[in-house]
């Protein structure tokens, strides 16, 4: 047992993990508090108890998946994501709905419940970090552009589409994060750009489709009035933003210090969604800087463990899991500061929420593990390809 929980692998991203993990114990036991006494009767530790049993459940993930050797994930890969399809449609149809998006499967028995896109989007860049790396391959026979259709492009629009229909801006995520695989892998630039027009095209019907029949897209519609009510001076259509900005105004040099917010009782989703304009109000720009800078380190320990690893298919996956993790939290930045219209987008391993916290460190045990094989790549191995 004392085996198992050895550390091994980045030193950096073991660090950075656990300083966001007791970040969030901090923040959302301050920025919760309001919410769980009007909600949850007075227990205003109900939501720090959820955030501990996540984290720690996220930290098993991470160390589990950080001790497979990560050569296995080509063939896990290829066969969970002939899993995924089904259980994205399956989320559509029989999925729990809030706010008219149906985002959350639950397991049967257990009746534990998941966001099926997170999963979805892990496979998927696995599943391209594979059939990228056997790219060269088929270049050298001639047949790169079917390889390319059929092996690339038509996986990551397949689940693009399947997550489009109940929330856009994870689609738009996922579909970003393949195409700057694809970009990384050397797909040749012309199936790029023809990849990004059909990309364009798929969310041109979509706006069409939801201004002809909302009821089809309904979550589109929403996004849409998102987009044209931002920066605008409709209180109402912009009341969480308008928070967010009273929140990151009221003393943005120091902040107001731990567990002083206000806005915490009017800002809608402060301890998930809007968790960063609660970092500035009660702690200051230096800090909410600081926590940039801490994602954008995780990149950089992702490129540094790409450029050190002698697989393609381990350089591809390490970046294309680490893009989306810190693309995914400069989005709810960008949100919280009023840069980008309101996506709904969690700051990861920040933010309320079991789903994302578990499936983010699910991919850091994955590049975790590419960094713990760095020293054993020289040797043999047989994989199931």
């Amino acid at each position: 047992m004392r085996k198992f929980f050895t550390h091994k692998g980045d030193k950096t991203i073991w660090v950075i993990f656990l300083i966001l993990s007791l970040a969030s114990i901090v923040l959302i036991y301050s920025a919760s508090s309001y919410i769980a006494v009007k909600m949850r009767d007075g227990n205003f530790l109900y939501f720090l108890f959820k955030q501990m049993a996540i984290i720690g459940t996220g930290y098993i993930t991470m160390l589990l998946f950080s001790k497979i050797r990560y050569q296995h994930f080509q063939w896990l890969s290829k066969l969970f994501i002939f899993v995924v399809i089904p259980i994205l449609l399956l989320t559509a149809i029989l999925g729990t709905n809030i706010n008219n998006a149906s985002r959350w499967l639950t397991i049967p028995v257990i009746g534990i419940s998941f966001q099926s896109s997170d999963f979805a989007k892990i496979v998927l860049l696995a599943f391209l970090a594979r059939n990228i790396s056997k790219l060269n391959d088929h270049e050298t026979n001639g047949t790169s552009i079917y390889y390319t259709a059929g092996a690339i492009f038509l996986p990551a629009l397949v689940v693009t589409v399947l997550i489009l229909k109940s929330n856009l801006s994870t689609a738009l995520l996922v579909f970003t994060s393949a195409f700057f695989m694809m970009w990384l892998g050397q797909v040749k630039t012309r199936y790029l750009v023809g990849l990004a027009g059909i990309g364009i095209t798929l969310v041109m019907l979509a706006f069409v489709v939801a201004k002809t029949n909302p009821n089809l897209l309904p979550r589109f519609d929403t996004w849409v009035s998102r987009i044209e009510n931002f920066g605008g001076d409709d209180k109402d259509a912009n009341y969480q933003v308008l928070q967010a900005k009273i929140a990151i105004a009221s003393n943005p040099i120091i902040g107001k210090l731990p567990g002083k917010s206000s806005q915490r009782a009017f800002l809608p989703s402060a301890h998930a969604d809007f968790i960063y304009a609660i970092i500035i109000e009660e702690y200051g720009t230096i800090i909410g800087f600081l926590g940039i800078l801490i994602y954008l380190a995780l990149l950089w320990r992702a490129m540094v463990i790409a450029k050190n690893s002698e697989t393609k298919f381990g350089a591809l996956l390490a970046m294309g899991l680490m893009f989306s993790i810190v693309f995914q939290a400069l989005i709810n930045i960008g949100v919280a500061t009023n840069l980008l219209p309101v996506t709904g987008q969690p700051l990861p391993l920040i933010s309320s929420g079991g789903t994302s916290f578990v499936f983010t460190s699910m991919a850091l045990g994955m590049i975790q593990s590419i960094s713990i094989g760095l020293k054993k790549e020289k040797e043999p191995i047989e994989v199931v390809q």
